[in-house]
């Protein structure tokens, strides 16, 4: 039953969880099974491989936890570090923020770079920090690829040059929780070591899977970590998928038939390549729509600009969490309020995972009807228009229907 029932559907455009398209839904409308069975393993090692695609990977090992992104943290922090170690994070964003407060509660020595939040990484910072570091004590480098508090991307190939510029051995983790299956992710080639999503962002699942991809210098780490660490514990996983059983405990066979359909869906169906660049069209069509609106984004500079989530900064007379008000409560629309220090400046436009040109136009042309209703003296079709046009010249043809 819905708690508030309205007529259509929720227009859901807050950057995760998001929209939960029909074949997954379909796969996953199923009753339980014996994950011992004979035949369940070959649907596990299928996604196990599958899924190191979207991280851009062949090399790492994953692994797929029933947990949130937040445990998946947990994860690649604990195997890879002891209490004691220390860590270079980036503090940029509501999300940058918790995964250090997690840091910091496990007992690892952070040295937090702390940016004003709606800029990128400080990149020249890291830089000195790490050529400064003769004793090699650093032991890690964490970073949030898209904080999605802000709508800024990092670039991740620049810190991976910053590292090898200063011949660091350093560690690097990236939290790619509202990145990887949307945004362009090289693990490989970037030399990430450690990187991690939760299937409520681009997978276009509900909450509940938390998948982390391991390089081979990782597992090497994990060897020697002294972290406490049960539920999250790779080794664990490793022995079950020798002994070809692949699961330590039971895994919710239901999200893995969906996960299969997600992974069919980007691989197969539309494309990685194709998937990256409808985020990326999206992205653009949303920003010239806030330009049409006259309003700002919260982030700084282009070049930090996300493909997943638009943070957008109201007049200081206005209070954005009234925005998301009355786009849920007279127009079914579900938008991103903004968080932490950003609450009642900033409200979120989420264009994330498995959605088209007209569910934007759609969710756009409700957000003007609620800039209206706040007192915002937009002028109603003005981004949409700019949206539109943006659209029309940059959308191809469906894949399929050439």
């Amino acid at each position: 039953m819905d708690y508030y029932p309205a007529p259509g559907r929720n227009h859901l455009f807050v950057p995760g969880p998001t929209n939960v398209p029909e074949p997954i839904l379909r796969a996953m409308n199923r009753s339980n099974e014996d994950h011992r069975s004979p035949a369940f393993p070959k649907l596990s090692k299928s996604v196990i491989e599958d899924v190191k695609q979207i991280f851009g990977t062949t090399a790492a090992t994953s692994f797929i936890f029933p947990t949130t992104g937040t445990g998946a943290w947990e994860s690649a922090l604990t195997n890879v570090l002891s209490p004691g170690d220390k860590i270079i994070s980036f503090l940029i964003g509501q999300f940058s923020l918790l995964w250090i407060d997690q840091m910091k509660r496990l007992n690892f020595d952070v040295d937090v770079i702390e940016s004003e939040w709606g800029a990128g990484a400080d990149l020249a910072l890291l830089k000195k920090k790490l050529s400064a570091d003769y004793a090699r004590s650093i032991k890690a480098v964490c970073i949030v690829h898209n904080e999605t508090s802000t709508g800024v991307t990092n670039d991740l190939a620049a810190v991976r040059r910053i590292l090898d510029g200063a011949r660091h051995p350093a560690l690097l983790l990236v939290d790619g929780v509202s990145s990887i299956g949307a945004l362009d992710f090289q693990m490989d080639e970037w030399k990430v070591d450690v990187a991690l999503t939760g299937s409520q962002k681009a997978l276009s699942l509900p909450t509940g899977l938390g998948i982390v991809c391991a390089s081979p210098r990782a597992l090497e780490a994990a060897k020697t970590a002294k972290s406490l660490r049960v539920f999250f514990d790779w080794a664990d996983y490793l022995k079950f998928y020798k002994l070809g059983s692949i699961w330590p405990y039971t895994p919710s066979s239901q999200m893995l038939y969906g996960l299969r359909a997600s992974l069919d869906l980007i691989l197969k169906e539309e494309g990685l390549h194709n998937v990256i660049a409808r985020h990326h069209r999206l992205g653009e069509a949303t920003r010239k729509a806030v330009h049409a609106w006259g309003l700002k984004l919260c982030t700084q500079k282009a070049e930090w600009n996300s493909d997943t989530v638009t943070a957008v900064v109201v007049p200081s007379h206005i209070d954005s969490g009234d925005i998301v008000k009355i786009a849920w409560k007279k127009y079914n629309l579900s938008l991103g309020v903004g968080l932490n220090k950003i609450a009642g400046k900033v409200f979120r436009i989420g264009h994330l995972g498995n959605l088209n040109e007209l569910q934007l136009l759609g969710a756009l042309a409700g957000v003007e009807l609620a800039l209206r209703e706040v007192g915002y003296p937009v002028t109603l079709g003005s981004g949409v228009a700019a949206a539109q046009a943006h659209l029309q010249r940059a959308t191809p043809l469906i894949t399929s229907r050439i």
